[in-house]
């Protein structure tokens, strides 16, 4: 793609010009070498590429008009000196009109300040748009289902074309649109956008937006999840415009996904049914170039295995109850400290997670769709800067984020499709490192997990991670108590949350509540002391509990040491260790001969310091 933008430009280089005095007609930039704006020579002389942007009007004839009616003059559109405004905070011009003559010493002063202030900001904004940065068209469109994604996709185009002038531009929902329309007006020649927003600005007929004839290269990032029925409707109209009414047969088209060839086999009632046809790769294909527009037959390059996942990665598994879950995640954290990535299907089911965990003294990290996108992303960075973090996604985190050095991702429910397993496991075992995928499998979630590894050809026999039961007794007193205190201050959150709003309702409507409208504290004084004081005993019972280790071994025998006390507890040295070795560690032991048994020697005792 940015070949593609550099060779444009060297197509339309302008030259330079013969005279250093230029005329108060034109108008010259130091970038228009670089940029293909046309001289005046090459305007009237009609030799200029086809794909060459022609920008004739600086004010368009209806503005003309209004000045001239207001002013009772002209107003020159010919001598129009811009500058750069690298803050984007507003255009700098400066405007020079033609001398009016005055009919009337005291016209001008009986003219209305505020109509002349609001004409000459009117003239400043549209002169802007037309004269202020080079005539540059938009030349690559970048499209992911992502904000995040987008986000890394410009920072990765950026570090690329670093040297060769080449302007980018983001354009995703959650953040200000007007701050984006100001980088539109600088005309970036790329630009990497989500279909929600790109769409909304097409619609208001962003002038750097109206003719996506020139792109010379269209790229649709995880193109099998774009084009799913339900989502994006924006991306099905923007590229039925594309292939119709701003069809460019020039262009390429780039579609990439970790899955565009998986198959999933349909059901066998469907397969019954009249015309219904076998899915295979190649219907697959088919099927997802017509949806984007494609011409032609593509040129196909498959770099996956058949596996799907990367060699580097090791899958494992816990089967456990749907309530035992809390128990097994916090067992992992604690156990194998790092970078570690949780996976849940739904944004209750995150929040929920982030509530308990705090209590537990993790403080997680979140990310979902229903957070400010400034937070989304601060989120995001502060876990691809901690060593030691968790982070708890959705699966709006799934796909194409590349966050370095993740060693664990731990689906806390089991996703729904193979294609969203897949993309999770992704996120750790990049660029040839190693990385753990563990699924925590209720009763609720055997019936996804098979379809997953039927669809994947994998063997369901994958290794069940080793769990030391004799620290779990300890585990599920302290998960016993985070739930009852993290149920409680949701509770007294929701109640706080209802009392503000109908406080506000009756303040609005200037009517008096009574107290068995209020929830909480205001409706029942004594019960909310009853909470308050059993709050505070579990509370101190958690943290008398979170201060001693979770992970410890006592000495062989039950007998007091020599000194008369018992016997110290010190750490585990398993804490040390990575999820990974422990879990090669035991496949070690299956696969090893049956050995003669051996007495067992007596581990050596370390100290209390």
């Amino acid at each position: 793609m940015i070949h593609a933008v550099l060779q444009w430009q060297k197509r339309n280089a302008a030259p330079p010009p013969s005279n250093t005095d230029a005329s108060p007609g034109e108008t010259r930039t130091e970038a228009g070498a670089e940029t293909g704006s046309p001289g005046k020579a090459e305007a009237e002389s009609g030799a200029l590429p086809d794909d060459t942007i022609i920008e004739s009007e600086a004010l368009p004839s209806d503005t003309a008009a209004e000045a001239r009616g207001k002013t009772g003059g002209t107003v020159s559109d010919q001598a129009l000196v811009f500058g750069d405004d690298d803050a984007g905070e507003g255009p700098s011009s400066l405007i020079r009109e033609k001398p009016v003559p005055k009919q009337n010493e005291n016209e001008e002063e009986n003219l209305d300040k505020e109509q002349t202030g609001n004409l000459k900001q009117e003239l400043d904004d549209k002169s802007a748009t037309c004269k202020a940065y080079p005539k540059r068209p938009l030349l690559g469109l970048v499209l992911t289902p992502t904000r995040e994604l987008a986000v890394q996709v410009k920072q990765h185009v950026d570090a690329v074309a670093r040297f060769t002038g080449i302007k980018t531009a983001i354009l995703v929902g959650g953040m200000s649109t007007q701050k984006q329309q100001r980088m539109l007006s600088r005309r970036p020649e790329i630009v990497v956008a989500t279909p929600g927003r790109l769409w909304e600005l097409i619609k208001e007929k962003h002038y750097h937006l109206r003719n996506l004839r020139q792109l010379r290269c269209l790229v649709v990032d995880e193109a099998d999840r774009m084009v799913e029925k339900g989502h994006f409707a924006e991306l099905s109209q923007l590229l039925e415009m594309l292939s119709d009414s701003q069809y460019n047969p020039k262009r390429q088209t780039l579609v990439f996904s970790a899955t565009l060839t998986l198959v999933h086999q349909a059901p066998a009632r469907i397969l019954h049914k009249k015309h219904t046809k076998k899915m295979d790769k190649t219907a697959k294909l088919d099927l997802l170039m017509q949806k984007i527009g494609m011409r032609g037959k593509p040129k196909v390059i498959d770099l996956t295995r058949n596996e799907a996942t990367v060699e580097t990665l090791t899958e494992t598994k816990i089967h456990c109850e749907t309530d035992e879950k809390d128990f097994y995640l916090y067992y992992f954290l604690m156990q194998y400290p790092g970078r570690s990535l949780v996976f849940a299907n739904s944004i209750s089911c995150i929040k929920r997670l982030s509530g308990l965990l705090k209590v537990l003294d993790i403080m997680p990290l979140t990310l979902h769709a229903c957070m400010h996108q400034k937070q989304r992303l601060r989120n995001l960075e502060q876990f691809a800067r901690l060593e030691d973090c968790v982070l708890l996604a959705t699966d709006v985190a799934a796909r194409g984020l590349d966050i370095p050095k993740v060693q664990h991702v731990i689906h806390y429910q089991v996703p729904r499709t193979s294609e969203i397993y897949v993309h999770r496991s992704g996120r750790t075992a990049r660029a040839a490192n190693e990385g753990l995928s563990l699924m925590l499998i209720g009763p609720e979630d055997v019936i996804n997990f098979k379809k997953i590894y039927k669809t994947l050809k994998k063997d369901e026999d994958i290794p069940l991670f080793p769990v030391q039961t004799k620290y779990m007794d300890v585990v599920k007193e302290r998960i016993r108590l985070a739930r009852q205190i993290e149920k409680s201050e949701y509770r007294n959150f929701q109640a706080c949350l209802h009392n503000s709003w109908i406080e506000q309702a009756a303040a609005a409507l200037e009517i008096e509540l009574e107290e068995d409208m209020y929830k909480g504290g205001k409706a029942d004084q004594q019960e909310e002391r009853r909470r308050q004081k059993q709050m505070k005993v579990l509370k101190k019972e958690l943290r008398h509990l979170l201060s001693q280790p979770l992970f410890t071994e006592s000495q062989k025998t039950k007998y007091p040491t020599q000194s008369g006390k018992p016997p110290l507890l010190v750490s585990a040295p398993s804490k040390s260790k990575s999820a990974l070795s422990c879990l090669s560690k035991q496949q070690q032991k299956k696969t090893k001969k049956p050995k003669e048994p051996q007495p067992e020697q007596p581990q050596p005792s370390t100290s209390a310091n």
